[in-house]
């Protein structure tokens, strides 16, 4: 046995000898190629090692930039056909990650910002506290005052004396003065630069060198409250836009309305102001005339401006419910005013005269009208309800 595995060993050292000779042979041959290959591969190695070193930055940038990327809230990222989700940035915050590669992006951005910034400036009616004070029926508007147009008894008060900024709702006065000058609907007017606010800056549809009647203007004015309407008319009134102004305030002094006075015709100017005591006295008077009634609740209107035709709507969604009965209407907004409405409407039987100023949202004003109409109904019910348990 010790013969045979020395045999075995012997025979395997000298295969190994033989292998390592070929294997020498070989490799002295090769010995150019493997040299030209080791230098390739080192050069291959180290641009490799480069190219990593350069990517590695480049995609932690990446993915900083992709992380600072605003991103809708889960739940609201689309499927993509490979089963990823793509979350895409909206409004605002769109503009403002569009913002960060392109100029231009980044001015709209701005001015979107500087828009907004204007539009939650307080009014004057915050300024002044009239917000702090509460109410039976939590209204969001700071000055209210519901009358009883024959009777002339008032059911809601707040703040009624207050002396604010009125926008819009000058437009009643510039309209009523339109109607006392008896100037014929059929006249065509041209608007011209001088009706371009330089007030607030606001645009309007109504181009430079558009020509529209004067019924038209009023239509516009008073339905969808349009501004360059309402300078139009003002401007075009016999002796120029000073008397017109001049005409206003004294048109509000006939009606008895001490606390009311006017700078311009469209309400762009918070020097426009009045209280709710005065304004239901203007609505009362305007209210008396049949076609503005008709035009302040008309639904919308088509007009013809050179090739075009334009689609002007109410600006009061209440016009068009059916749980309303509105005989005249005004809305009116700017920053120092806040959100306003007037309006003549019928309630469980009653003609009221409804004002509402400084309302602290968009659609409070709405909602103030519609608090109010239901408490007048619910009033109206529970006194009925009273008459008959005394009449049995």
């Amino acid at each position: 046995m010790l013969i045979l595995r020395d045999f075995f060993y012997l025979c395997t050292l000298r295969q190994v000898s033989i292998t390592l000779a070929k294997l020498s042979l070989t490799l002295a041959k090769e010995s150019i190629v493997l040299t030209s290959l080791h230098s390739l591969f080192s050069h291959r190695a180290i641009s490799l090692c480069i190219s990593v070193c350069l990517l590695v930055p480049m995609s932690l940038s990446t993915q900083a930039a992709e992380n600072d990327k605003p991103r809708k809230a889960a739940g609201t990222s689309k499927s993509v056909g490979n089963g990823k989700s793509s979350a895409k940035p909206s409004g605002q915050a769109k503009a403002a990650g569009n913002a960060k590669n392109n100029p231009k992006a980044a001015n709209k951005t701005r001015k979107v910002v500087k828009a907004s910034a204007q539009d939650t400036r307080v009014s004057h009616g915050r300024l002044a506290g009239l917000h702090q004070g509460g109410d039976d029926l939590d209204l969001r508007s700071s000055v209210a005052l519901v009358i009883d147009q024959d009777t002339h008894e008032v059911l809601i008060r707040k703040n009624d004396n207050a002396v604010l900024p009125i926008a819009s709702l000058t437009k009643l006065m510039t309209a009523l003065v339109i109607s006392d000058a008896n100037l014929s609907h059929s006249d065509m007017i041209t608007i011209t630069q001088e009706d371009v606010d330089t007030e607030k800056g606001s645009t309007s549809r109504l181009a430079v060198g558009s020509v529209l009647s004067r019924g038209d203007l009023m239509h516009l004015a008073l339905m969808s409250s349009e501004n360059r309407a309402a300078h139009a008319l003002g401007r075009t009134y016999p002796g120029g836009l000073s008397l017109f102004v001049k005409a206003m305030n004294e048109r509000a002094k006939g009606l008895g309305m001490a606390s009311s006075h006017f700078v311009e015709p469209t309400g762009l100017s918070s020097r426009n102001q009045s209280n709710a005591n005065d304004l239901a006295v203007l609505v009362s008077a305007t209210y008396n005339v049949p076609l503005l009634r008709e035009l302040s609740t008309s639904h919308g209107r088509e007009v013809a401006v050179g090739r075009r035709t334009l689609q002007y709507n109410t600006t009061n969604r209440l016009v068009k419910s059916p749980n309303w009965d509105i005989g005249l209407q005004k809305t009116g907004y700017i920053s120092e005013a806040g959100q306003c409405l007037v309006m003549q409407t019928k309630v469980a039987g009653r003609q009221l005269i409804m004002v509402f100023l400084d309302s602290a949202g968009k659609l409070s004003r709405i909602a103030d009208a519609e608090r109010v109409r239901r408490w007048v109904e619910n009033q109206n019910a529970r006194t009925e309800v009273a008459m008959v348990k005394n009449a049995g």
